[in-house]
C-alpha cells in the first residue's frame, strides 16, 4: 500500500479516521493525504451584500485550509509521509477525481452517526463514498474506541468470485500481524444459490488456510448474525466486498448488507469491490 487517502470534516470522527490510517501506514510507509472539500459562499441575491460579509467567509476559508495544513505538519512531525489537498464542492467527488488520478490505495473515512433512523432511511455520506470510490474504504464508526487490527472477520456469501480481493484482505492481515477468518450466514435474506463447497476449495487452496478459518450460520438476519459473530470472536475489523446492481435489486428486491453495515456496525468496515 502506497497512499491513503483521508476525507476530513474538522471532527471528533475525523481524528479517529486519521488515527486508523495512521496504524496501517506505521507497517508499510504509506504516505497520507488529507482532503477537505470546501463549500464556497454563495450570495443570497436576495439580501444585500455588505463589505464585511465576504471578509468572514473569506477568514473561514483560510482557517480550514490553516487547520487542514496543520494535519499535514503533525503527521510529518510523526514520522510520516504527507501532503494535502483543498478541493471545492461535492465531497463524493473530490475523493473520486483523486483517487482516480493519483492511483489511490485506500480512503479512510469516519463515519457520523449512530445508525439513527434517518442514517438506515437514507444512507450517510459514508454509504455514498464506501460504494462509489474506486478504491477500498475502511469506514470507523464513531463507537470505535480502541483502534486495533488484530482479528479481521471477512463476511462473505460464498456466492461469487471474490479470489482478488481475497488475497488483498489476505495481504492485509498479513501486512497487520492480523488473524484472519470467513463468516457467512444462511438465511432467506441470504439463500444459497452456488454450492459452497466450490467457493471453501477455492479459498483453501488460494490463501493457504484451513476449513476451519471459514464458519457457515444458518438462520437469524444476516446483520445480526454478522456482528453477534464479530462480538464473540472479538473482531476489530470486518471486511465486506460488494458489487454493483440494478436499481430493483439495489433498492427493493434485495437491498444490500453493505449498505446497511455502512451506517450500523460498530466496529470497523473495510469495504472492497468485486469487479
Amino acid at each position: 500500500m502506497k497512499s491513503i487517502l483521508i476525507p476530513i470534516d474538522f471532527s471528533e470522527n475525523a481524528d479517529k479516521a486519521i488515527a486508523a490510517a495512521k496504524i496501517i501506514a506505521e507497517t508499510d510507509g504509506a504516505k497520507l493525504t488529507f482532503l477537505h472539500a470546501y463549500q464556497p459562499y454563495v450570495a443570497d441575491v436576495s439580501l444585500p451584500l455588505t463589505s464585511s460579509s465576504l471578509p468572514v467567509y473569506q477568514e473561514l476559508e483560510k482557517s480550514y485550509q490553516d487547520r487542514l495544513e496543520a494535519y499535514v505538519v503533525l503527521a510529518k512531525e510523526e514520522g510520516f509521509k504527507a501532503d494535502s489537498v483543498w478541493a471545492y464542492g461535492d465531497l463524493d467527488d473530490a475523493i473520486n477525481s483523486y483517487a482516480k488520478d493519483h492511483e489511490t490505495d485506500l480512503v479512510v473515512v469516519g463515519r457520523t452517526g449512530r445508525g439513527g433512523f434517518m442514517d438506515k432511511l437514507i444512507g450517510s455520506a459514508a454509504t455514498k463514498i464506501a460504494m462509489d470510490a474506486p478504491c477500498p474504504v475502511l469506514i470507523i464508526p464513531p463507537q470505535t474506541t480502541d483502534l486495533e487490527f488484530r482479528k479481521i472477520v471477512y463476511a462473505t456469501q460464498l456466492e461469487y468470485e471474490e479470489m482478488d480481493n481475497l488475497h488483498q484482505v489476505s495481504a492485509f492481515a498479513k501486512q497487520m500481524g492480523a488473524k484472519l477468518s470467513f463468516f457467512k450466514v444462511t438465511s432467506l435474506e441470504q439463500p444459497n444459490i452456488q454450492d459452497d463447497n466450490q467457493y471453501i476449495d477455492q479459498i483453501t487452496a488460494g490463501l493457504g488456510i484451513t476449513a476451519e478459518d471459514i464458519v457457515i450460520h444458518t438462520g437469524g438476519g444476516v446483520l445480526e448474525e454478522i456482528e453477534k459473530y464479530c462480538d464473540q470472536v472479538k473482531a476489530d475489523l470486518l471486511v465486506v466486498s460488494t458489487r454493483d446492481r440494478d436499481f430493483l435489486e439495489r433498492f427493493i428486491i434485495n437491498p444490500s448488507v453493505t449498505r446497511k453495515l455502512i451506517v450500523e456496525t460498530h466496529i470497523p468496515l473495510l469495504v472492497h469491490h468485486i469487479v
